[in-house]
């Protein structure tokens, strides 16, 4: 069944990303935690921790989605899918998905609350995620306009890719790459999320198959991208002037109106 085929595609990402090795975590206040962030910031960023490899998954994820558009077996097993659920779901309607795609971001800051720190500091991570985000929805934005493709509902003509599944993907992939070294088990229920999120999607009819597979695609690699960058755009922003005096800065991700964005402010 195409859906089967779905969940054994995204399921494939969890394996590239589950950690072999599980950690002790030291526990903090996360009042500390932040206090500390304040006042005396790290020199150094906690980069991207996976294997290269796993930047496959992601970009295949994308590529299938982009090869619906011409080869027409591919595109046929959309319209499969949505007979299927036409077929044994007809009345399905519900708004969860927008609980589930922001699960694992929750997660990440609840973690962090009582007490189980990330991988990197909280202003960090939270910049991290601002800068995520900010590459999800410019990508997802650009090629849903360009795409014009018009949902199984027929509301409108920006189905692909699904950008709620980009942010569930986008979200699951900054919990591994936070809390994954702590244990494997972080990564699975981000990931458990974010598959979930995919799925009523498309029994909600708002978008195809192709279109949840491209946008986990777009999510995991926005967040890959992000811990790729952010260190060398921190690093620029922050170093010393001629004097020798450290430059400061702040960069904290912004919600507003529906839309995600970065706020940033600099001294010089």
């Amino acid at each position: 069944m195409p859906l089967k085929k779905l969940i054994i595609v995204i399921l494939s990402f969890i394996s590239f990303e589950v950690s072999a090795q599980v950690k002790d975590t030291t526990k903090k206040n996360i009042a500390d935690t932040i206090k500390k962030d304040l006042t005396t910031a790290p020199d150094t960023v906690k980069k991207l921790h996976s294997n290269p490899l796993s930047l496959i998954p992601p970009a295949a994820a994308i590529a299938y989605g982009g090869i619906s558009f011409w080869v027409k077996p591919v595109r046929q097993i959309d319209f499969d899918v949505q007979g299927e659920v036409h077929k044994t779901s007809p009345n399905f309607n519900t708004k969860a998905e927008s609980y589930f795609l922001i699960g694992p971001v929750v997660m990440v800051y609840g973690l962090n609350l009582i007490g189980v720190a990330g991988k990197n500091t909280f202003i960090d991570r939270s910049a991290l995620l601002g800068l995520s985000a900010a590459y999800m929805s410019m990508s997802t934005f650009a090629v849903k306009h360009f795409s014009h493709r018009l949902r199984p509902n027929g509301n409108d003509y920006l189905s692909f890719p699904s950008g709620h599944t980009a942010l569930a993907f986008m979200g699951a992939e900054f919990l591994a790459q936070e809390y994954s070294s702590h244990s494997p088990v972080y990564t699975v229920i981000g990931y458990t999320f974010a598959v979930t999120t995919g799925v009523f999607r498309m029994y909600n009819r708002d978008h195809w198959f192709s279109d949840v597979v491209a946008g986990a695609g777009f999510g995991i690699l926005s967040t890959k991208l992000a811990y790729l960058t952010y260190p060398y755009i921190r690093n620029w922003l922050t170093h010393k002037d001629k004097n020798g005096n450290k430059k400061s800065m702040m960069l904290m991700p912004t919600y507003q109106d529906g839309v995600p964005g970065l706020a940033f402010a600099k001294t010089f």
